[in-house]
């Protein structure tokens, strides 16, 4: 097949151009994503909160496995 290369002036170039722009034509509507959404919405996940097993001692944040001893 044919490849297509183009060098990097020509897509810098392109990055200005009015169609690049404007956002493309019927694109779902997704909150945060394809519309700004508002603070609100997200709700924050804490790191800490995912690897937190209650009543087990923590074995360090380097640790990859726990192990029972």
């Amino acid at each position: 097949g044919t490849r297509i290369i183009y060098d990097r002036k020509f897509l810098l170039d392109r990055r200005n151009s009015p169609m690049a722009q404007t956002p493309p034509c019927h694109l779902p509507d997704i909150p945060g994503v394809t519309s700004p959404g508002s603070a609100g919405e997200e709700p924050k996940v804490d790191a800490n909160s995912l690897n937190h097993q209650e009543g087990k001692p923590s074995m360090g944040d380097d640790a990859q496995f726990e192990m029972d001893i």
